[in-house]
């Protein structure tokens, strides 16, 4: 039946409603039910999809008198499953549907792997959908889980799928209540009480649960707070959760004020620590690259986040961060700038606290507040030569000029020719030696003009007041355009430096990612760099440890001077040769910042390479152990079975005591097999198979090698093979086990095509069976050891294939896999032909 308006409502989304469990037993199937039967008192046409009771008689009670959906019924492996039926719900077209257990695991053969995609297709439909899940499934709580409980949740479910809900209810109760319940037996049946009271029940993992759930949901709300406050343009701060914002300057005291941020952030279960660094746009000297990756490193120690914005005014930047992510308070640090510079040009902090508004300003002194800050000298940007030359411009252009004035033009009203030509003149003084020696050279002029060109002359008087504004300008002028070509001669210093800084690093970094990211090529680039003597890179073990040389280049003389760089607590670079500038020192600190990074990765990747050499070594002792637990076992079993049967006081005849021999023969070849394959597996991954290449022809290896089975067997061998280079009792194994694996794999009757032949470079031997083949997708790991073709629990490991391949990878030849036509799978070995090497290449006729 199809109720009336299901057209409609499928042209909209279905909305979700999740009942949200702290822990297993809280009563979020009955929080459900008892939500539908509110619906339906309503006249909203529910009804139950799936609802599992548990046994549980409260709850099967509770579905009452609600329409339920008939289950559809799956088989695996003999067993009957039930599962939701998707298909049933959608043409019965309800308005809401129960579905329990979200993150469900389906039967396979199922549409979809798990429930909640089966939830997304009613949603899809147009059908809303209540449904319920515990914590403990959701994807990002499951170490967190595992860690309080014990217990690895096999079933998940992304959080996106929960957050994404139209609402939320979270069903909680005390640890004490949820255990009352479970000892008076309305949880689990009485065999399992006593269990789970003393495991995964315990008060203590409760509490935690209950907590994580809870706080969870509150990043869930806090998510959609910030989404209204974002649709609704609310700028000002709504104070639902403890931020606490700590402003950072790559300065000593940063570290001081981290911590004093991340106590305040303690006092409240759920706040959150967030650090912001303020790049300036304002052409000043940004802090280390080292201070600032350390206290990065403190403050995701301290379970903060770390943020760099950019921004013209630092106190406007740090306010509109914090306004940004909803904080409640900024922690600021007491100026270090000295007092009459506070009361000249005012401090960040006090700007802060003036722009907080409704945010708490949190004001902490430290050891290094108001010590004063060294103002770099801006005079040092020009070379000594540059300011050598300045100098000496600065008295000889004025002296230059008035001597050429008195041999060509001695008039006194040319004064505004001669102020522009002496205005040239202090330009040419700023462009070569900076601000400085140009008013230098701008006073000088002036006096000049005065002594030569101004009544009366021969005295510094101005007796015409236009003469005197004429000279006023020219001063003002000659300083003004001095200072505008001096900042931009240093501007230009400043960009050439900086570009010079930006190749370097960018130098450095296609070093790392090209992978030249060893210590010994880190400190060789530093050398050439910056043309030192030496470069060391020194480490420690520990904090009091002896420093001890990890990379070198270059050599040291006695007089040179040494600089000391440290990158961490362990590690630290030693500079021998001229003493770094400032601004080089800043550069060489990004060096050693990017050093430590480069070498932390590589030594991440060793551990990572150590760790997946070891999971691989204990996977294949786990699959060996589980298979060598069933797969030795059963043709001991048979053969102990047999011979049991043999020394018994029952009378056999002839043909039982055959039957038993032959039992015994078989059960016998196979353990023989399994060995040989254990052994030669051991072999190949020791590196232990020594092969003695020769000439042969492989009428030598095929027909020896598939003596066993050749009833099953279509032999194609032409007599006019080509010799090969191999060695033959290797290559003969590699082909046993290929026809071994194609002959239990056919079908009763369908014999296995068994061919060769000739290319120009190597020999092709074919095994084609027309067994059931092996999806593409197999292919790529059917070579690995303990991989079986099919679930049918055959005689063997799974290491026939893993070792062909070994095998001809030892001889120089290859295995491949392709499908046979019509079905089934052909394995192709290619022999390098007598001559041609592995790789193709034609040499000696020795093999």
């Amino acid at each position: 039946m199809t109720m009336p308006g299901a057209g409609p409502r499928a042209a909209r989304r279905g909305r979700l409603t999740v009942y949200l469990g702290a822990a297993p037993g809280v009563g979020k199937t009955y929080a459900m039910l008892d939500e539908a039967e509110r619906r339906r008192g309503r006249g909203t046409d529910v009804v139950v999809g799936l609802v599992e009771t548990h046994g549980r008689a409260g709850t099967a009670a509770k579905v009452g008198t609600l329409e339920v959906i008939p289950r559809r019924e799956v088989t695996y492996r003999g067993t009957r499953l039930t599962e939701l039926d998707v298909d049933a719900v959608i043409a019965r077209a309800p308005e809401v549907v129960l579905v329990d257990e979200l993150a469900h695991s389906n039967a396979p053969g199922s549409k979809h792997p798990q429930r909640w995609q089966d939830v997304h297709d009613l949603l899809d439909a147009g059908i809303d959908v209540v449904t319920t899940v515990n914590v403990q499934h959701l994807a990002s709580l499951t170490d967190d889980v595992e860690a309080i409980t014990g217990v690895r949740q096999q079933e998940t479910l992304p959080d996106q799928v929960v957050r994404d809900a139209e609402q939320i209810q979270l069903v909680d109760l005390s640890p004490h209540q949820l255990r009352r319940r479970l000892a008076h037996g309305n949880v689990y049946r009485s065999e399992q009480i006593d269990a789970s009271l003393s495991q995964y029940f315990r008060e203590g993992n409760l509490t935690a649960l209950r907590e994580v759930a809870l706080l969870w949901l509150a990043d869930r709300v806090d998510d959609a707070l910030t989404r209204y406050r974002v649709d609704h343009d609310i700028g000002s701060m709504w104070p639902a959760r403890e931020r606490i914002v700590v402003a950072v300057t790559g300065g000593e005291e940063s570290e001081t004020l981290v911590r004093r941020a991340s106590r305040i952030a303690q006092r409240a279960a759920g706040s959150e620590l967030l650090a912001v660094h303020v790049l300036a746009t304002d052409g000043l000297p940004s802090a280390p690259p080292a201070a600032i990756a350390a206290q990065r490193s403190l403050v995701e120690s301290l379970d903060g986040t770390f943020h760099t914005v950019l921004g013209e005014d630092v106190p406007s930047a740090v306010i509109d961060f914090a306004r940004g992510v909803n904080a409640t308070m900024v922690v600021v640090g007491v100026s270090r700038h000295s007092r009459w510079r506070q009361a000249l040009l005012g401090s960040s902090s006090n700007e802060i606290a003036r722009l907080s508004g409704a945010i708490d300003v949190h004001l902490v002194t430290h050891e290094k507040a108001r010590t004063g800050v060294r103002v770099p000298s801006r005079f040092s940007s020009l070379s000594r030569g540059r300011r050598v030359a300045g100098w000496v411009s600065a008295v000889v252009v004025p002296a230059l000029l008035a001597t050429l004035f008195a041999w060509l033009d001695r008039d006194p009203d040319n004064l505004p020719s001669h102020l522009m030509i002496y205005l040239a003149g202090v330009v040419a003084v700023a462009l070569v030696g900076g601000r400085w020696p140009a008013l230098v050279a701008a006073v000088l002029s002036f006096v000049v003009l005065n002594w030569f060109n101004t009544e009366p002359t021969g005295q510094l008087v101005v007796d015409r007041p236009e003469d005197v504004l004429a000279l006023a300008v020219f001063v003002v002028v000659a300083a003004s355009v001095a200072s505008v070509v001096d900042l931009a001669a240093r501007r230009t210093i400043q960009a050439y430096r900086a570009r010079a800084e930006a190749s370097t690093l960018a130098a450095l970094s296609r070093a790392v990612l090209s992978g030249e990211d060893t210590a010994e090529a880190i400190v060789q680039r530093l050398n050439l760099t910056f043309g030192l003597d030496e470069v060391r890179l020194e480490a420690r073990g520990a904090e009091r440890a002896r420093w001890e040389p990890v990379a070198t280049a270059g050599h040291a003389r006695t007089s040179s001077t040494a600089t000391v760089v440290r990158i961490d607590d362990g590690r630290r670079l030693v500079l021998h040769g001229r003493a770094l500038a400032a601004s080089d020192r800043q550069v060489v600190e990004a060096f050693g910042s990017q050093a430590g990074i480069a070498l932390e990765h590589r030594e991440l990747r060793e551990q990572a390479a150590a760790a997946r050499t070891l999971e691989h070594a204990e996977a294949t002792r786990t699959a060996l152990l589980a298979a060598v637990s069933h797969d030795l076992r059963t043709p001991l079993s048979a053969i102990r079975a047999a011979v049991d049967g043999l020394s018994s006081d029952v009378s056999l005849d002839l043909e039982d005591t055959a039957a038993l021999v032959d039992t015994i023969q078989d059960s016998t070849g196979r353990l023989e097999r399994l060995i040989d394959n254990l052994l030669d597996l051991s072999r190949l991954q020791t590196g232990s198979v020594q092969p003695v290449l020769r000439r042969a022809s492989l009428e030598e290896v095929v027909p020896v090698a598939v003596e066993p089975w050749v009833g099953a067997l279509d032999l194609d061998l032409p007599e006019d093979l080509p010799l090969v280079t191999t060695d033959v009792g290797l290559l003969e194994r590699v082909v046993a086990n290929l026809v071994s694996n194609a002959v239990r794999h056919s079908p009763a009757g369908a014999a296995v095509r068994v061919s060769a032949s000739a290319t120009r470079d190597s020999i092709e031997i074919r095994v084609a069976d027309a067994g059931p083949g092996v999806p593409d997708e197999r292919k790529q790991t059917m070579f690995a050891p303990f991989q079986r073709l099919d679930d049918r629990g055959g005689a063997g490991l799974g290491l026939g294939l893993a070792v062909a391949d070994g095998l001809a990878t030892a001889v120089g030849a290859t295995v491949t896999a392709e499908d046979t036509p019509g079905g089934g799978l052909t394995m192709l070995v290619t022999v390098p032909r007598d001559g041609v090497s592995a790789d193709g290449h034609r040499g000696g006729a020795d093999g």
